[in-house]
């Protein structure tokens, strides 16, 4: 039996700009888990994820391909990290398997809603990480970071894949994303072998730490957001109106490296204040490309923590999901929660995730 688990995510600066090649974005990890565990069969295996739905799907190989009973299945991230992880194994030589293999998740809420901690990311790491153990691949987490990436683009087409940094590495982590076309170029004509060995263009992903005198306090509104339909929005306004959005790109790019500054020389101050900021920035972007990002509930979470003292902003595509707070130690979190529960919004018992690896 084999067994992996991977941390959901949030954003705390670069969201938007950072689907860009190069841009740069800061993601904490956090300590809810996807969990993947893998049993050995003889022949033909199961597939069954509890929480993301309730399907049990039957598979079979012809050759080296997996064959399934239901070609409608929701589960395609889950497939494709299989698709993938074993290509790299039978090019390491391994003999394919049958297995069952079952996903169990705290990313969603008790009644099955998204709390917005990029459930499909950590899915399609944890798959990749327990298979890659099961098949005894020996993966860096930065194999595991790749291996996921590719998954992840073959089903979503787009996106940074900061989610996908954030739960391989665990921690906080900046991250610069990759050029994507190269990605997608590399896919169609190379092995997954080649692919690893090499430095992908603009990819750049660091860990961070928190300094000890700040903490981090997360309110959810309920209210469950479309990152990808957001993120579309955007992309029409990045062709309509060009220089506001290069210049939310600019100003995201220097803010974001100040932040990462702040966390390299452990200067509390600089964190607070760039992480406000970027809350600006996403007010300047919402507003000319015409995206509610931040909500009613999202600004009565952000007003009420920064009225109590705390530094806080939206986080992620906005639109609903999650808020977070960053704040000094004497920052009186049963009144933020006090407060917060009054409007509607549900405090998570949600930390930073732990280090996975170091990069």
């Amino acid at each position: 039996m084999s067994t992996g688990k991977a941390p959901g995510k949030l954003y705390l600066a670069g969201e938007y700009a950072v689907v860009e090649t190069g841009f740069p974005a800061v993601l904490t990890s956090v300590n809810k888990y996807v969990t993947v565990t893998v049993n050995k069969t003889q022949n033909g295996g199961t597939i069954q994820s509890k929480n993301l739905n309730k399907e049990l799907i039957h598979w079979n190989r012809q050759g080296t391909e997996l064959v399934f009973d239901d070609s409608e299945s929701q589960l395609q991230y889950i497939l494709a990290a299989i698709k993938f992880i074993e290509k790299y194994a039978l090019e390491r030589g391994k003999k394919l398997n049958y297995y069952d293999l079952l996903v169990t998740s705290e990313l969603d809420s008790q009644d099955g809603k998204k709390y917005g901690l990029g459930s499909s990311a950590a899915v399609t790491v944890a798959v990749v990480k327990t298979l890659g153990d099961f098949y005894h691949l020996d993966l860096s987490a930065m194999d595991i970071y790749k291996i996921a990436a590719i998954s992840h683009l073959s089903v979503q087409g787009n996106g940074s894949l900061g989610d996908i940094a954030a739960s391989a590495f665990g921690g906080i982590v900046a991250y610069y994303s990759p050029d994507r076309n190269w990605i997608f170029n590399m896919i169609r004509n190379h092995s997954i072998t080649e692919i690893l060995s090499l430095d992908w263009p603009q990819l750049k992903i660091q860990s961070l730490e928190l300094p000890e005198d700040l903490e981090l306090t997360v309110g959810w509104t309920g209210s469950p957001a479309s990152t990808s339909i957001l993120v579309d929005r955007i992309a029409l306004t990045k062709a309509q109106k060009v220089k506001k959005y290069q210049h939310f790109l600019q100003e995201s790019r220097k803010n974001v490296e100040q932040l990462i500054k702040g966390f390299k020389n452990n200067d509390s101050a600089l964190i607070k204040k760039m992480f406000s900021k970027y809350r600006s920035l996403l007010d300047d972007l919402a507003e000319f490309s015409d995206v509610h990002i931040e909500t009613d509930l999202l600004t009565d979470l952000c007003d009420i923590a920064e009225k109590l003292g705390g530094s806080a902003k939206t986080s992620g595509a906005g639109g609903g999901d999650c808020g977070i707070v960053l704040s000094d130690k004497n920052l009186n979190v049963a009144e933020l929660k006090k407060e917060w529960q009054k409007v509607g919004i549900t405090p998570l018992t949600l930390k930073i995730g732990e280090i996975i690896a170091h990069a």
